[in-house]
């Protein structure tokens, strides 16, 4: 399956620069399910923040629950104050709870999300206030390890598509013409995202 990627993703001449040339940072698990749940605490715990300060942020979270996992109905009951103590903003205590709230009302945990198609997960998932595109996009691909997610919103995404293609455009012009582009790596645009990181990486 990576090796059939690879050889479509390098019709296109600029990309097959970065498939010949750069080492990837990110693996692509095809078929594997993650926690959808806990990946959008974790992700809405990163936001606006270091890596080492999320990471950091995420371990004070984890140590309110005996087991180190985040359940609903421990999580529903903490006030902000409680989790204000822990490091999260009053705004990103609502959103986790707001999560929480969400998964349990709508019987999400023993979903299988693999029957889903990638825009009926976005469509489900952002009706959670504090869950936006790019917050979903992020959950395919490193969660769910969905193929053909192009994050157009995601700023590094579009600084090494701007450098490769030698795009000028800016806002929603950029993000069309970056579209346009990706058009030519479906079925594998998730792949092509992970040779953009990881060549930003190696600037």
């Amino acid at each position: 399956m990576i090796k059939k990627a690879k050889e479509h993703l390098s019709k296109d001449l600029k990309m097959k620069r970065l498939v010949e040339n750069v080492a990837l940072d990110y693996y692509w698990k095809v078929g594997e399910q993650g926690d959808v749940y806990f990946h959008l605490l974790k992700s809405i715990i990163a936001q606006q923040v270091s890596v080492k300060a999320a990471a950091a942020m995420q371990a004070r979270f984890l140590t309110l629950f005996e087991d180190q996992y985040p359940h609903t109905e421990q999580l529903l009951e903490f006030n902000a104050e409680q989790l204000r103590a822990v490091s999260l903003s009053r705004q990103k205590a609502q959103y986790v709870q707001n999560v929480a709230q969400f998964f349990t009302e709508h019987q999400l945990f023993d979903k299988d999300w693999r029957v889903e198609s990638d825009e009926s997960i976005l469509e489900n998932l952002t009706q959670i206030k504090g869950i936006g595109e790019w917050t979903v996009q992020m959950t395919l691909m490193f969660c769910l390890n969905r193929g053909d997610v192009l994050p157009v919103k995601d700023l590094a995404i579009q600084q090494t598509m701007a450098k490769l293609y030698d795009l000028e455009e800016k806002g929603k012009a950029l993000m069309k013409r970056m579209e346009a582009i990706g058009e030519a790596w479906r079925p594998y645009r998730t792949l092509a995202c992970y040779y953009l990181w990881s060549w930003k990486h190696q600037w």
